[in-house]
């Protein structure tokens, strides 16, 4: 498993006392309420304040105070040691932890590898390649029978039961 998480990417300076916007990847921005320290290309920072905005974060970080020493960190990645994210609810998952999984079938015939993951209103959906083929497997518990993170394996109920074989 990885040691580091992304939770956001700055995209901007904001303002001209060294705060900077903050594009949150994760799904609960309050998150960043209890945010202390980040790493920003592997360079442990201390968190001074947030503020919360619609759709961003504003941070203002110790040791930036310009907008030029701001303007230096955009399209930097905020990460966090594995140990500090959030906790999990039970049978969910951290998306980087599902990318690269091998997905097969109850019949253990390989499906592909999980590319991404699409969220849509209803659920999440894994969106597998195998090279040749792709696969969009919408993550229901009558699908998906069995996630092994620690085997970087996903069992499900086999395709053609599920979904119009081509």
């Amino acid at each position: 498993m990885k040691e580091f998480m992304t939770i956001g990417q700055i995209t901007k300076p904001h303002g001209v006392k060294g705060e900077v916007k903050i594009f949150p990847l994760t799904d609960d921005v309050r998150r960043f309420r209890k945010l202390k320290t980040v790493f920003i290309e592997d360079k442990e920072v201390k968190v001074v304040w947030f503020k919360l905005q619609a759709d961003r974060v504003i941070l203002k970080f110790e040791g930036i105070e310009t907008m030029d020493e701001a303007e230096k960190l955009r399209n930097k990645y905020l990460k966090v040691k594995r140990e500090d994210a959030i906790k999990l609810p039970k049978d969910t998952h951290f998306v980087v932890d599902l990318i690269g999984c091998k997905v097969y079938d109850t019949e253990e015939k390989e499906i592909g590898e999980v590319f991404d993951i699409i969220k849509t209103p209803a659920n999440d959906v894994y969106w597998v390649k195998n090279g040749k083929k792709e696969v969009l497997i919408p993550v229901l518990k009558d699908i998906v029978y069995d996630i092994d993170i620690e085997n970087k394996k996903i069992t499900i109920k086999p395709v053609g039961e599920w979904q119009d074989e081509d």
